[in-house]
């Protein structure tokens, strides 16, 4: 539905998943999407090349994750770009704390074992750490859902730097995170600490991975990642003056807050999908006015006009970090690039 003129291909195991996919794919009249029942070690059985290929909440579940990121490698196109999820070590330790108390009491999947550990999870001291993940997360939204979570069989995790070595493994880098406020020194309360300035002259790589370490919660990574025998994709950069021909989009999950403003705020603008309360950013009235006027196909440089050109740098240079807007690079002379 999202992309009506791509043809898309989707795989999975589960001969149930496929059912109810199928079932979708008719609700919605979707033309473009075909079906297949096909581990993702397989990929190459497809005998076809990607040029985006989304992996998320799989590569961890698999016996060899090395040999599933070969296999997506492979089907990777040429300039093509892979959407990743694995999840995160520190944020998921209750989860693991349970998955091992439940592999003590032998609690497999039936209905009444299901029901027993639903029931008794509400007896959790208020300190533990599942307890938040259980108020927040749409893991344990649903017995079903607590019953993936706490007793699958086969689940690991990625730190940063685990996740960058199996990235280097499997003939692919780093391009950038999905959202990437939470890892940067530039974003939250991170920004006015007194570590912000060593954070901020860290390699990208090692202050991403300092920065998992003090917010210590991140339950999951999804990011993009490219092929390494492709030259690297044009990146968002500030540094010189070519911002000024990019083409600002704001993301369909930001909102700007007007009301119970910090003084001297004209907005407050949030992104929905972070789930730390620091990643907030307050812009002033000259601010709300260049957000106002991004439409999609106006410039940076025609929207700030001639106003203060550092000022309207470090404006629009904030709303790439703090995930508020991406930018088409195609008028700059440049890759596109978001």
């Amino acid at each position: 539905m999202r992309w009506p003129r791509s043809h898309v291909t989707g795989i999975d195991v589960s001969a149930a998943s496929l059912a109810f996919s199928e079932r979708l794919k008719a609700k919605h009249r979707l033309e473009n999407l075909e079906l297949r029942e096909l581990p993702v070690e397989r990929t190459a059985d497809l005998g076809e090349s990607f040029d985006y290929i989304v992996c998320t909440g799989v590569l961890h579940h698999l016996a060899d994750p090395d040999a599933g990121l070969r296999a997506l490698h492979d089907a990777l196109a040429p300039g093509g770009a892979m959407h990743l999820m694995l999840y995160a070590p520190y944020g998921r330790a209750g989860i693991y704390m349970l998955q091992e108390y439940c592999r003590r009491l032998g609690i497999r999947w039936s209905d009444r074992e299901i029901s027993d550990l639903t029931e008794s999870l509400k007896a959790l001291p208020p300190d533990h750490p599942l307890v938040p993940l259980l108020r927040r997360s749409a893991d344990f939204a649903t017995r079903a859902g607590t019953a993936d979570a706490l007793l699958h069989p086969r689940d690991r995790s990625y730190s940063v730097g685990q996740l960058m070595d199996l990235l280097r493994r499997g003939g692919l880098r780093f391009a950038r995170w999905m959202r990437q406020a939470p890892y940067l020194p530039w974003c939250g309360a991170l920004a006015s600490y007194p570590h912000h300035a060593a954070l901020a002259a860290l390699p990208p790589e090692a202050q991403y991975a300092a920065i998992e370490l003090f917010r210590g919660t991140m339950v999951r990574h999804a990011f993009i990642a490219e092929r390494t025998d492709e030259p690297r994709r044009t990146r968002v950069e500030f540094a010189g003056d070519a911002w000024r021909s990019y083409v600002p989009m704001r993301l369909p999950d930001t909102i700007a807050v007007r009301d119970r403003l910090p003084p001297g705020a004209a907005a407050v603008l949030i992104n929905r999908n972070h789930t730390y309360a620091d990643l907030y950013l307050p812009i002033d009235a000259e601010e709300s006015g260049w957000l106002a006027a991004i439409d999609g196909s106006r410039s940076a440089g025609a929207i700030a006009g001639d106003a203060d050109r550092e000022r309207a740098r470090l404006f629009f240079e904030k709303l790439w970090r703090w995930d508020q807007a991406v930018f088409d690079l195609s008028r700059s002379g440049r890759a596109t690039a978001s």
